[in-house]
């Protein structure tokens, strides 16, 4: 039997109405219906899976109810497996969770149909180098981030690309983002908006001592290295703001651009360019 997961994000008044309309559309449509523990939590009854093994259940997709940062946790979670994704938007924003609660079904309908885009989106492949060798490694939708503890002062720290050197910072932080990430942190920061198709990444500086440190744009096939020249525990290693870790002097962040994508699920009339129009109130007075 065919089935579909469920990953939401908990303490939204709309989720027990949204995962109930779900999981009626579900059933109609013979999905067996598999859910994290936080949806269970509000819809009793329902298979409960941890979110870190729904990737092996191999379901049709995974529907997200949240917002964006929902949206990155279930993304790192099923990225190796290539199961398609369709955000349903219960956050402030949601350029990914970009679904209304009021096209819910319809969204589902085309779904169903085989009439949804499948919008493929690059994802980054970062790995902590410590004392010369690999300590860990980090899969990124939308960026990685260095920047200073909360009372530290700047970060001093070298940027390359493929092993060319670009140049030594001292600033807040920097920003490797992908072109889904670039209307994330990086778009904050002051950076370019990429369309998702664009091969590149964008590599941002946050808040830099230097008026002339600008984001710089490289080809998605670069190896992009940063390099820590700041003492212990002064500088943090995030990843698409969630996951991470302090870093030491003399580690390097070496990104890469990784062989797992992620595929959004969207209805065919709607744009990159309309999400941005909406989400960005361009054009409005």
């Amino acid at each position: 039997m065919k089935s579909v997961a469920i990953i939401s994000k908990p303490g939204r008044p709309q989720l027990p109405e949204v995962a109930a309309r779900l999981v009626k559309w579900l059933k109609a449509h013979s999905y067996a219906v598999l859910a994290d523990t936080d949806t269970c939590s509000v819809l009793p009854g329902l298979e409960c899976v941890a979110r870190e093994t729904i990737a092996a259940r191999k379901p049709e997709f995974v529907v997200v109810v949240g917002g964006d940062g929902t949206m990155l946790a279930a993304a790192r979670a099923v990225a190796k497996a290539g199961i398609p994704i369709l955000g349903v938007n219960l956050g402030s924003l949601g350029f990914m969770t970009e679904v209304r609660l009021e096209e819910l079904e319809a969204t589902l309908d085309a779904v169903e149909r085989k009439q949804a885009v499948f919008d493929v989106r690059a994802m980054l492949r970062c790995e902590l180098v410590r004392d010369g060798n690999a300590a860990e490694e980090y899969e990124a939708l939308n960026d990685i981030v260095v920047n200073k503890a909360a009372l530290a002062r700047m970060v001093d720290f070298d940027v390359y690309v493929n092993r060319q050197f670009v140049s030594n910072y001292k600033a807040d932080g920097v920003i490797v983002a992908t072109p889904t990430g670039s209307t994330a942190y990086s778009l904050a920061a002051g950076g370019p908006i990429l369309t998702p198709t664009v091969n590149a990444f964008v590599i941002t500086p946050v808040s830099p001592h230097a008026l002339t440190n600008r984001p710089l744009v490289v080809p998605d096939e670069s190896e992009i290295a940063i390099e820590v020249k700041q003492p212990q525990e002064e500088a943090y290693l995030t990843v698409d703001g969630q996951t991470g870790e302090p870093l030491r002097q003399g580690d390097r962040i070496v990104c890469r651009k990784s062989k797992h994508t992620i595929q959004l699920l969207h209805l065919p009339q709607r744009s990159f360019f309309d999400v941005l129009r909406t989400k960005l109130k361009w054009g409005e007075r």
